[in-house]
Order: structure tokens, then C-alpha cells, then sequence
């Protein structure tokens, strides 16, 4: 027993683990979530899908086994205990009873046992008498179906594990066992998963997801099987009319729903139907829930700018989610892989600006649900889209990058995100945007500073500006212009590290701040030389000098020099997108749900049994000398049956005593 609800106990916390960690997702999606070293942990223990694990699936094995054991050993006795009456109990062993009284009375035998058993049956007992050479014994008992209840729970329990082995891919794990179902490699098309790897509608018991977009239509559901997926054929086929999402304040989805079409592909006959979260459909068998919702394929326009030095080429594209896009920059193929897409974006960004005030600082001694003292500046920041660059060799990087400028300081930045890997959080790059809000003013002055013979010309701009007069020697012109070319060379090659490691190595330590400042401001006063250059190249407006152009200037800088470290011989720009949009259904075969609640049904007819029956039983030993002998018993000794006891007692006297000069009681 103690062994049982262990194994129970076990069962439990696995379910718990089971509602609370989402099972049956791609390994990507955990090897994201947990990382490196925990993903290979969990996933020994089965933990992705652990009502399918098999430690899951052997434990209920061994408790259907031991409980039936435990049944077909149990069962016949406490059957044969609910019918015995133990009328033929001997005097010495109801005097040992905790409860017995002797009693006595005046009637004669077959008087006081006429009514001793009246009294009983008034009382809802049932009773039997049985005469013998110590007298007539009335052998009465109640709720004997209270060791029903030990029956019903224990069958519960194999009810309950039997349902589970059949809904927890048992049937599938003998097939891939014993047989030829094999998972597929989850990165192949569905067209070229081979037949091993699916499997017909009339398969018993399965639950898995079906893709839909827009406008599309499937009867296939895709089931995770550990890093692979099997493909299960629907009795029917499935389409998307529209789907529907609302989101909080926060971003997160509020409601989402489906409005789909469903086509039996027997007789033809279509329903039409939305569903939505908690609000499923089921048919001939197969339950639709909503899952979840993704991208179907949105259309997006894209720009790819050059990082190449000196290069301002951009290239103009199209491009769908899910698709790949093949590149050529420099002699070296590249492979654009679009992987997701975002319309709404709603960051935080007010997660600096701290309450000062009294309840703020009192909050932060409060539980978990007081008001967070940080206030919280929600804001939809647009559009992003996820993609990867993918070399020749197969190696890849992921980035993250928004449409829209997001606004930090008073100033708009576009944000653009590198990841080596899929466990690691993205490092992202800040790009200011220029007064029209875009980019193009950041990679023109950029491809001017990275480009040899434009420096040459910014520079000697630069010394024309800074040294005006005729008092200017043209030594010291050409010595201003070469430092300004120096500097334009040094930043070009790595931006501000490449700087500091110069003045670290040629410069006394002493001047090295001082030599810091004066490069900082001759690239400052080069830079501005390269953005009046461009807008005159451009029949731009002359540019005037304000603090706005200035601080843009510093961003412009810093953010060039960043890019360095960007990784990416291409920058990838969201410029347009016509979304559309995919809902997920989870399409679910249960048949061994019907026996868990009927296992649920057993169970708690079961523990009503074991808590609200209470079994009783009483016995009355009437001799022939008047003494009658009242014993009592009851399966737990509780304060009711206590009272209950002296209650049957005093009112046997009377009954017994009835016509006589009183009771009398030992």
C-alpha cells in the first residue's frame, strides 16, 4: 500500500508537470527555453512529453497489474464479509467486544427477540436470528456496502491506468516497437515524408496539429515525436475562413479564434464552425481544440543593405514566411531564410522610471500581488521579422529586426538583433534614424567613411572648414588633413577599437585622453563634412547646425562603430508586408478519456462509500434466564458511533424492560 501511493504520489506530480510544461513541442522550442545543459537533462526524464514517457507508462503497467492482483485477491472476502450476517457468534467473543452491555429482561425469549427485531429493522438494520444452546442470537448489520467502497476505489484505479495507457501512445510505442512506424525528420516537407511515417484516420488514439493558414485547407496532422513527426490522416478536411485575435494592453493575446470549414471525406457534408479556446468541436470521434496561432506565409518587402566598405548598394526584394531567399554578395552565396514574422511588437518602455512615492516604497515590501512599484510604459513598437543568414557551409545566424523606430532618450533608433544561437539571448544593434525617420542617411554616410577615396576628400573638406585665413601655414593644413585622414582610416578599420588600441600603442600614457578628445573631435568635425557632402551630392537642402544634428552625429558614430561587430555582410530591412495569418487546431483522439471518467465515476462512488457509509453491526444474545447480551461494533470508532451505541443501549432496556418494575443493567 505504502509502495501504491508512492507510485500515486509520483503520477501526480508528473501531471503536474505535464499541465504546467507544454508537451509535445519541437526540441528547438525547449532547447530555446532551458538551454544547453538542462534540455538533455529533461529530456532523459521525458519531461516533453511525459504522459507518453516510459517510466509514465510503466508505472501505470504495474499499478493495473497490482491492483488487480490486489482485487482478484481481496474482492471474494469482502463479498463474502457484505453478505455474512456472523450469526453464529459464540458468547466469548461478543464479551470481548469494546462495546457490550448485559442487559435483562422479563419477556420471554421469542417476545424480546419479536421485538428486538422490530426495533432493528425501524432502525435500518438487517438482521438474522439463530437459536442455539446459549440462546437465541439476533445478528444485525448496516452499511455493509461500505466495503464497496474499497472495491470501487481500487477498480477506479485500474479503470483510471488503463485509460491512460491507452490515450498515452502505448498502442504507438508497440507499432514502433514491433513494427515498421518510424518518425521522420522534422525538417522534411510533408511531401516527402514516407509512408512509414504515417498513419491512416482509423488509427486508435493520437494528438496532433494541424497547420492551417488563411485560405488553406489540410486533413493532415503533424505529432512531435521526440526530435521527429509522424503524420496522422484526418477523417476529414479542415479550412480556414478567418481567424480572429484581440491582445491586451500588454500584448498578449486576449482572444483568438477560428472560423473553419469542416468537409467529411465520406458523404461530403460541410459544417461550418468557430472555434475558439475552451470551446472545441468534436467529430466522429475527433475533438478540434484551438491551439495556438503563428504566421501563414505574410508577404513582406525587404531591403538588403551592403556592409561591404564603401559599398551603398541596397538591393530590393520580396520574400514569404517560411521561405528561403538565395544571396550573392562578393562571390559568396548566402541563404536568406525567413523564419517568422510580428506585427505587434508591445515593449516596456518605461522599465526605468521608479515610484518615489510613499505606497511605492511600502509596496516593495509587500507580496507578490502589490502594485510593482517600476511604472510601466506599454507601447506597440510595430513590426519585426525573424530571419537567418545562412553560409555556404551550412553555419547560420539569427536576427531580430524591427520596422519602425523605436523612441529611447527622445530619440528613434532601429533595432536590430544577433544571436549565435538559439539559446542565447540577442545582442542588439542601435541605428539612429535620420530626421525623415529611415535609414538611408545612416548607410550613405556610412559607405562614405568606409570608402578610401571619399575619406581623402571628407578630410581635406575637413581642413578647409576648420582653417579658414591666410594666417594658416599649408603645412598645417596638410598635417590637419592627414590626422583627419588617419582618423577617418583608423575608425574604418574597427571603429573606436581600433582608435584606442592606436592611441594605447603610440601615445604617452599621460596624453592619451587628452589625444582621445582631439581624435573624437576631428572624426565628429569629418563626419559632419561627410553628411554636408552627401546632401550637396543629393541638391539637399545646406545642412544647419543644431543640437538635434549633433547628437545624431554622436549616435551615427557609435552605432558605425558597433556594426563592426554586426557579423552579417548584409543588413536585412522590413519595408513593407501584407500579413497573413495561420491558426494552429490541435486535433485530438481519446478514446481512453471515456474510460478515465468512468474511473473518476468509480472512484468517487468509491470514496463515498469509504467516508459516508459507515458499517455497523449488533448483536443480541437473549438466554433463557431473562439476561440478554448486547455487543457492538463498527469499522472506525468514532465519537457517532459512541452515541449511537448508548442510544441502542437505552432504548433496548426500555423496550426489553416494558410491563416490568424497571431496568436493570450491567
Amino acid at each position: 500500500m505504502r509502495f501504491a501511493i508512492s507510485l500515486l504520489t509520483v503520477l501526480a506530480i508528473a501531471s503536474v508537470i505535464g499541465t504546467v510544461l507544454k508537451q509535445n513541442e519541437a526540441y528547438n522550442a525547449y532547447l530555446n527555453q532551458f538551454g544547453q545543459f538542462w534540455f538533455p537533462v529533461f529530456e532523459k526524464l521525458g519531461l516533453y512529453s511525459v504522459y507518453h514517457a516510459g517510466w509514465f507508462l510503466t508505472i501505470l503497467v504495474f499499478l493495473v497489474v497490482s491492483t488487480c492482483s490486489c482485487i482478484y485477491r481481496q474482492a471474494p472476502q469482502m463479498l463474502q464479509e457484505m453478505r455474512s450476517f456472523r450469526e453464529k457468534a459464540k458468547e466469548f467473543s461478543l464479551r470481548q467486544f469494546a462495546h457490550q452491555a448485559t442487559l435483562h429482561t422479563a419477556l420471554g425469549t421469542d417476545a424480546a427477540a419479536q421485538r428486538a427485531n422490530h426495533y432493528l429493522a425501524v432502525e435500518g438494520f438487517e438482521a438474522r436470528t439463530n437459536k442455539s444452546e446459549e440462546g437465541t442470537l439476533i445478528a444485525a448489520k448496516s452499511g455493509s456496502w461500505n466495503r464497496a467502497g474499497y472495491i470501487l476505489t481500487h477498480a477506479a484505479i485500474v479503470t483510471i491506468c488503463l485509460g491512460g495507457l491507452l490515450d498515452g501512445d502505448m498502442p504507438l510505442k508497440l507499432q514502433m516497437m514491433f513494427g515498421d512506424t518510424r518518425p521522420a525528420n522534422s525538417g522534411l516537407s510533408l511531401s516527402e515524408i514516407p509512408p512509414q511515417s504515417r498513419m491512416g484516420p482509423d488509427h486508435w488514439s493520437y494528438r496532433g496539429n494541424v497547420f492551417l493558414p488563411e485560405g488553406k485547407s489540410s486533413s493532415i496532422a503533424t505529432i512531435n515525436v521526440g526530435d521527429g513527426i509522424l503524420l496522422q490522416e484526418l477523417p476529414f478536411e479542415l479550412m480556414l475562413k478567418k481567424f480572429h485575435i484581440d491582445f491586451y494592453s500588454t500584448g498578449a493575446p486576449k482572444r483568438f479564434a477560428s472560423d473553419i470549414v469542416l468537409i467529411d471525406k465520406e458523404t461530403g457534408e460541410r459544417f461550418e464552425r468557430t472555434i475558439e479556446v475552451n470551446k472545441p468541436f468534436a467529430y466522429k470521434g475527433v475533438t478540434l481544440y484551438q491551439a495556438s496561432f503563428d504566421d501563414g506565409g505574410s508577404k513582406l518587402q525587404l531591403k538588403a543593405h551592403s556592409f561591404a566598405p564603401g559599398s551603398a548598394e541596397s538591393l530590393v526584394m520580396n520574400g514569404e514566411v517560411g521561405t528561403s531567399l538565395k544571396l550573392t554578395r562578393q562571390s559568396t552565396p548566402l541563404t536568406l531564410e525567413l523564419v517568422s514574422f510580428r506585427p505587434i511588437n508591445v515593449e516596456n518602455l518605461g522599465a526605468d522610471i521608479v515610484d518615489a512615492s510613499t505606497l511605492a516604497k511600502l509596496s516593495r515590501h509587500m507580496g507578490s500581488g502589490a502594485k510593482s512599484p517600476t511604472k510601466r510604459d506599454l507601447r506597440n513598437v510595430g513590426p519585426s521579422i525573424d530571419f537567418k543568414l545562412r553560409d555556404a557551409a551550412g553555419q547560420a545566424h539569427e536576427y531580430n529586426n524591427y520596422m519602425l523606430p523605436l523612441e529611447q532618450d527622445g530619440r528613434g533608433f532601429f533595432m536590430a538583433g544577433l544571436r549565435e544561437s538559439g539559446a542565447e539571448p540577442f545582442r542588439y544593434l542601435r541605428i539612429p534614424a535620420d530626421d525623415e525617420g529611415k535609414l538611408d542617411t545612416w548607410f550613405a554616410l556610412r559607405a562614405m567613411l568606409t570608402d578610401p577615396a571619399q575619406r581623402n576628400i571628407i578630410a581635406q573638406r575637413f581642413t578647409a572648414s576648420a582653417m579658414k585665413g591666410d594666417a594658416v601655414s599649408e603645412t598645417m593644413k596638410t598635417k590637419l588633413t592627414d590626422t583627419a585622414a588617419r582618423t577617418l582610416e583608423l575608425f574604418a578599420n574597427g571603429g573606436y577599437e581600433t582608435m584606442d588600441k592606436f592611441i594605447r600603442d603610440t601615445v604617452p600614457k599621460a596624453e592619451q585622453d587628452k589625444a582621445a578628445e582631439v581624435f573624437v573631435k576631428v572624426l565628429q568635425g569629418a563626419t559632419w563634412e561627410a553628411w554636408k557632402l552627401k546632401r550637396e551630392q543629393q541638391h539637399l537642402l545646406p545642412l544647419t547646425i543644431t543640437q538635434q544634428h549633433a547628437t545624431y552625429v554622436n549616435d551615427l558614430l557609435g552605432s558605425v562603430s558597433d556594426s563592426f561587430h554586426y557579423g552579417a555582410p548584409l543588413f536585412i530591412e522590413l519595408t513593407g508586408f501584407d500579413e497573413v495569418k495561420a491558426s494552429v487546431i490541435q486535433a485530438t483522439r481519446s478514446p481512453g478519456k471515456y474510460i478515465v471518467f468512468l474511473g473518476c465515476a468509480l472512484l468517487v462512488a468509491g470514496v463515498f462509500c469509504m467516508l459516508y457509509i459507515r458499517e455497523r453491526r449488533l448483536f443480541l444474545l437473549i438466554k433463557d434466564s431473562g439476561e440478554v447480551l448486547l455487543a457492538m461494533a463498527a469499522n472506525r470508532k468514532t465519537l457517532d458511533f459512541e452515541e449511537a451505541f448508548a442510544r441502542h443501549r437505552d432504548n433496548l432496556v426500555q423496550l426489553l424492560t416494558e410491563h416490568d418494575h424497571g431496568p436493570r443493567t450491567s
